[in-house]
């Protein structure tokens, strides 16, 4: 309906992405509400283009425990010590527990899983995993998960997709979550959804980063939307570096590669994981393989890319054999030979490490439910997937467990968002406040944003100038002093942005706009990595200060959590939640 021209949709429950976690968590609250809960699902990209479908190695789940010795215990153990100690233990308990549930959920709904020769789903090893414990589809798994899971939710009748609506603001009031403001992007019109509920699925921030995998989407501007509605975002310091992106493309490499045998080797043709993991090698945690592979180029021992001048190693596959290649890496193949003209039966594989996840994200108890400054639930919003930090991956995520945890809390979001809906009261009228939230909203976007005169100032100018923050303060290797210059940079991005002009004054399809919006919508969190890295005086997973080396428990074992204050942000710290593993010292 419209009212003043403002055409307003109402829901039972809103989902703010449409990867992995959304689309579980729309499926898991059809079926709870037996289609009884009206749920939208709003996707700034075509649903099916969410970054989701470039998941390459597997889900991780314990499925033959007599057959291959593993347990829960086990796969909780090794993530617990891949996130160097820092991951919420209850949580990851949590997760092993139901992903076997899952992997075989999304068996029976036709995700073709790979087999062995008994007929069981297949499992691969990956890094920091004891036992091989990764199912996987080829290395196609994210796609073939997403497609399975878009088809089914067509199924139901009940759930409005909504490709193309760019969310703009979550409203919030009185600590209770009462909808969104999105863009429809084909007409440029402004929307307002009422809802009972939410849950926010929107992934990470990966384009902050200048080398990266991630989608072009992930921009990370729903994180700095929960911040302004009164969420924290938690431990946004532990910026996972994939060892293996291909040069000079960013595209990634799977480690499913490593886990089918492959070798990490130098110029000098040496495996060099024997002088840093020689337990693992190459299947050592992805914070340890990415140090080594900086290591071994800043010592003069790595590859030259010719073109970009960047560093890399070599990831060695010729040995594995055309049936491997073929039979469980395609992909891989398909992508070296067409954006490197390389064959991998032959030739080496130029890598070198990109960013690629975020194990921060909004602050969430166990259930995945957002909570405030005071610690308290923000009533009716919930977080799932990379955009939340329940906390699983703590200061390292282990490679196949982000699939598992997409699975886990999309479900688990997904069940607990419809209970919470059906027992709401129906939405009333128009809340004249949501209202006046709307009309501000609009006002920021389409007069202060879009018909502002000042200008001289780029869209690429200031994205290049947190980028280079970023890098130089928060890559791989991180220093005091820098950190300090790069939160000066962010500073001075801040104040360019006001002096940004949009070109393009129309509405259709505006994507300078959109960029405008979602660089604005991500400064705060480049702040808050910066911040966070900056008074972590200590090393830990993907952290690693090289004026503080060492970690440190008595001082450290906390995450870091950062709210909205002013027009600033402020940071706290809270104790990580242990129930079995006390730290210990990390060797692979």
């Amino acid at each position: 309906m419209f009212v003043n021209m403002v055409e307003v949709l109402k829901y039972d429950l809103v989902i703010m992405g449409s990867g992995l976690a959304g689309l579980r968590a729309a499926l898991q609250a059809a079926y709870t509400s037996h289609g009884k809960a009206k749920i939208a699902i709003l996707s700034k990209v075509q649903a099916m283009r969410s970054h989701s479908v470039s998941a390459e190695g597997g889900a991780s789940a314990v499925l033959y425990p007599k057959e291959t010795g593993d347990s829960f215990d086990l796969h909780a153990y090794d993530t617990v010590k891949g996130s160097d100690f820092l991951a919420d233990q209850d949580a990851v308990e949590l997760m092993v527990q139901m992903a076997p549930q899952e992997v075989r959920f999304l068996e029976r709904l036709g995700v073709p899983w790979s087999r062995n020769e008994k007929g069981q789903i297949f499992q691969r090893p990956f890094g920091g995993m004891s036992i091989p414990r990764t199912a996987f589809a080829q290395d196609k798994t994210g796609f073939f998960m997403m497609s399975t899971l878009y088809q089914n939710v067509l199924r139901f009748d009940n759930v409005d997709i909504y490709h193309e609506h760019f969310v703009t603001k979550i409203i919030v009031e009185n600590d209770e979550f009462k909808g969104v403001t999105a863009i429809d992007l084909k007409t440029g019109e402004l929307k307002l959804f009422l809802a009972k509920a939410g849950i926010i699925a929107a992934g990470g921030a990966g384009r902050l980063y200048r080398f990266t995998t991630t989608a072009h989407s992930t921009t990370g501007e729903l994180l700095t939307l929960a911040l302004r509605a009164g969420a924290g975002i938690k431990d946004m310091e532990f910026v996972q570096w994939h060892p293996t992106a291909l040069v000079p493309s960013g595209i990634l490499i799977t480690e499913a590669a490593r886990g089918e045998g492959g070798y990490l080797v130098n110029r000098l043709g040496e495996r060099f994981m024997k002088n840093y993991a020689p337990q693992k090698m190459e299947l050592a945690p992805r914070d340890i393989v990415s140090r080594a592979i900086l290591t071994e180029c800043k010592e003069g021992r790595g590859f030259t890319h010719e073109e970009s001048g960047m560093c890399y190693v070599g990831l060695d596959l010729r040995h594995l054999g055309e049936d491997v290649l073929k039979k469980r890496l395609p992909q891989l193949v398909e992508l070296v030979k067409t954006y490197t003209g390389l064959d991998p039966l032959v030739d080496l594989i130029p890598v070198a490490p990109a960013v690629h996840y975020f194990m921060g994200g909004i602050h969430t108890d166990a259930m995945g439910r957002v909570l405030n400054s005071d610690g308290e639930w923000v009533i009716g919003l919930w977080a799932a997937g990379e955009a939340a930090s329940v906390s699983v991956h703590g200061a390292n995520r282990l490679g196949s467990n982000s699939l598992a945890e997409c699975a886990v809390w999309g479900r688990l979001t997904g069940v607990e968002a419809a209970k919470y809906a059906l027992e709401t009261p129906q939405l009333s009228a128009i809340d004249l406040d949501a209202r006046a939230l709307y009309n501000e909203e609009e006002e920021r976007i389409f007069n202060r944003l879009l018909h502002k005169e000042v200008g001289g100032v780029s869209i690429g100018q200031v994205r290049s100038l947190v980028q280079e923050a970023l890098h130089r303060g928060a890559g791989v290797f991180r220093d005091g002093r820098v950190i300090g210059e790069s939160m000066a940079m962010i500073s001075r991005a801040i104040e360019l942005i006001g002096q940004v002009n949009v070109h393009d004054v129309g509405k259709v399809y505006n994507m300078e706009l959109k960029e405008l919006i979602e660089l604005e919508g991500a400064l705060p969190v480049a702040q808050a990595i910066l911040i966070g890295a900056y008074y972590r005086l200590e090393s830990r997973g993907s952290h690693y200060r090289v004026d503080y080396p060492n970690r440190d428990d008595s001082r450290w074992l906390v995450h870091t959590i950062t709210y909205r204050y002013g027009d600033g942000v402020s940071v706290t710290w809270s104790p990580v939640r242990i129930t079995k593993w006390r730290p210990e010292i990390r060797v692979y």
